[in-house]
C-alpha cells in the first residue's frame, strides 16, 4: 500500500499515532542494522579494487566518442564534469547491487518501515494496544486485502467526487441564472424591502463562496434547509416523493429487460427472419415515439374510450401504475432489445461459439453458457445508463399521469428557482444513479473473468 500513491498519503494519515511508534522504533533499530554496514563495506571493497576509476575512464571515452560521432563540440572540463555525475550514479547502483546480493546469501533482508511494521504487528500486545487508535487504519487495509472489497471501495470513493461535482455544477449554474427567487414568490407588488428581507432568511444575500459552503455541508449533513416556496423541509418532501419515481423506474427496467433480452436473442439467433424484422420494427417505433405522446394515447384508450385504467396515478390502486411503467419502459426495452441483437451477433459467429458447437453442446447450452455471457457486458452498459436516464427522465410522464414523485417536484421548483428543492432533488438522483454505476461495475467483475483478474493484480 505504501508504494500505491493513491492509498499510500490515506494509510499514514489515518494511522499516524501508530505510524509515529513504528518510526520511532524504525529509526532506533536502523542505526544497528547490518545492510549500512555493508554498503559501507562494499564501497571501500569497490574503490580500492579501483572499480571507480576504472568506471570514470571508460564513461568519459564513450561520451568523448559519442561527441565526435554527432558531430557536437564539448569542452574537455563540460565532458570530464558529464563523465563523474555518470560514473558517480553507476557507481552507487553497482553498490546496492552488490550490497543486496550479499543480503540475499546471508538470508538477510534490509529493514524498511513496512518490514519494521510488519514485525509489531506480530507481537499480540503490539496490536491490542494499537487496535483502538488504529482502526480505521487496519480498516483501510482489511479493505486492500481483499480485492472484490477494494474495488467496490475504491468506486464508492469516487461516487462521492461525483456527487461533489454534481452539486458544485448544479449550484453554481442556478446561482447564475438571471430569474430572482424573492421576486417569482413574493410577486411583482414586492416592495425592496421585502425582498432583502427574503433573501437575508434564506441567506441569498451572502457571497457565492459562504453559499455553496452552505449547501455542501447540508448535502453531506442530510440537512437541506427548508424551500423557498411552501417552506417546506426539503429532505422531508424528498424522502416523500422519491420512492414513488424509484418504484416506478424499478417496475419499468424490471419490465423492459424481461422483454427486451429474450427478444434480442431471438433477433440474433434468427437474423434476418420475419421474427427479426418484426422486432427490430417495434423496437424502432418504440425509440421514435415521444413519451408524453404515448402516454396520452394510452390514456385517451385505456382510459376515457376503453375504462380500463385509471387515468392518473392513485397509491391505493395498482391498476394505475400500468401505464406509467408501460410508457416509461418502452424507450428502455427498445434500446436494451437492439443491443442485445447487436451484441450477440458479434459473439455468435466467434470461434469458441464454434467450438463449444462442435463438441456437440446443444444450441440452448451454448446460447446460455457461452454467447450470452460473453454479450452481457455492453447490455448491461445500456441499461445502467438508461436507468439513469429514466430517473431524471421521468418527469415528463410524471406530468402526464399526475404522479407526485421526484421527476416532476424538480421540474416545478427550477422556474422559481427554489435552489434547496432543486438541490435535494438532483443530489438524490445523483446518489441512486451513483449507486447504480457501482452496481454495474460488480456486475462487470461478476460476467468477466479479465476483470477479475486485474482486480487481484491490482
Amino acid at each position: 500500500m505504501l508504494l500505491n500513491p493513491s492509498y499510500k498519503y490515506f494509510l499514514l494519515l489515518l494511522g499516524a499515532p501508530i505510524n509515529l511508534v513504528v518510526l520511532f522504533f524504525y529509526l532506533y533499530r536502523r542505526k544497528k542494522d547490518t545492510y549500512y554496514s555493508l554498503l559501507d563495506e562494499t564501497r571501500n571493497e569497490l574503490l580500492e579494487s579501483g572499480y571507480k576509476d576504472k568506471l570514470e575512464v571508460e564513461t568519459l571515452e564513450q561520451l568523448q566518442r559519442k561527441h565526435q560521432f554527432f558531430g557536437q563540440i564539448r569542452s574537455q572540463e563540460k565532458t570530464e564534469c558529464q563523465a563523474k555525475k555518470m560514473t558517480e550514479a553507476m557507481f552507487q547502483e553497482k553498490i546496492d547491487e552488490v550490497t543486496n546480493r550479499k543480503l540475499q546469501l546471508n538470508q538477510q533482508r534490509r529493514l524498511n518501515f513496512s518490514g519494521t511494521f510488519e514485525s509489531l504487528i506480530n507481537h499480540p500486545s503490539f496490536l491490542i494496544i494499537s487496535i483502538i487508535p488504529g482502526i480505521l487504519m487496519y480498516v483501510l487495509i482489511f479493505l486492500y486485502s481483499r480485492p472484490y472489497l477494494k474495488y467496490v471501495f475504491e468506486r464508492l470513493v469516487m461516487t462521492l467526487f461525483v456527487i461533489l461535482g454534481v452539486s458544485v455544477l448544479v449550484f453554481t449554474i442556478l446561482h447564475l441564472s438571471p430569474m430572482n427567487p424573492a421576486a417569482n414568490i413574493l410577486g411583482q407588488t414586492a416592495t425592496d424591502e421585502q425582498i432583502a428581507n427574503f433573501n437575508k432568511i434564506y441567506g441569498l444575500d451572502q457571497s457565492y463562496l459562504a453559499q455553496l459552503w452552505n449547501n455542501l455541508k447540508g448535502i453531506f449533513t442530510f440537512d437541506l434547509g427548508k424551500s423557498f416556496a411552501g417552506n417546506e423541509e426539503v429532505t422531508t418532501t424528498i424522502a416523500r416523493k422519491f420512492p414513488i419515481t424509484l418504484t416506478l423506474t424499478v417496475i419499468s427496467l424490471i419490465m423492459a429487460m424481461l422483454i427486451a433480452i429474450p427478444v434480442g436473442i431471438i433477433s440474433a439467433t434468427k437474423r434476418n427472419s420475419f421474427w427479426d424484422y418484426t422486432f427490430m420494427f417495434i423496437a424502432l417505433i418504440g425509440l421514435s415515439i415521444p413519451s408524453f405522446w404515448q402516454g396520452l394515447i394510452f390514456i385517451l384508450n385505456f382510459s376515457i374510450k376503453l375504462h380500463w385504467l385509471p387515468a392518473t396515478f392513485n397509491p391505493q390502486n395498482w391498476l394505475s401504475i400500468i401505464m406509467p411503467t408501460i410508457v416509461l419502459g418502452t424507450g428502455l426495452t427498445a434500446s436494451v432489445a437492439r443491443m442485445t441483437r447487436s451484441s450477440m451477433l458479434e459473439v455468435i459467429n466467434e470461434d469458441y461459439i464454434i467450438t463449444a458447437t462442435a463438441k456437440g453442446l446443444s444450441k440452448r447450452q451454448v446460447l446460455l453458457k457461452h454467447a450470452i455471457r460473453n454479450a452481457i457486458i455492453p447490455i448491461i452498459t445500456v441499461i445502467g445508463l438508461q436507468f439513469g436516464g429514466m430517473l431524471g427522465g421521468s418527469a415528463v410522464t410524471e406530468k402526464v399521469f399526475n404522479i407526485s414523485g421526484l421527476g416532476s417536484y424538480i421540474v416545478d421548483k427550477q422556474f422559481i428557482p427554489d435552489i434547496p428543492s432543486i438541490m435535494g432533488g438532483v443530489i438524490y438522483t445523483a446518489i441512486t444513479i451513483s449507486i447504480i454505476n457501482v452496481i454495474i461495475d460488480v456486475l462487470y467483475a461478476f460476467f468477466d473473468p479479465r476483470i477479475r483478474t486485474k482486480m487481484k493484480q491490482y
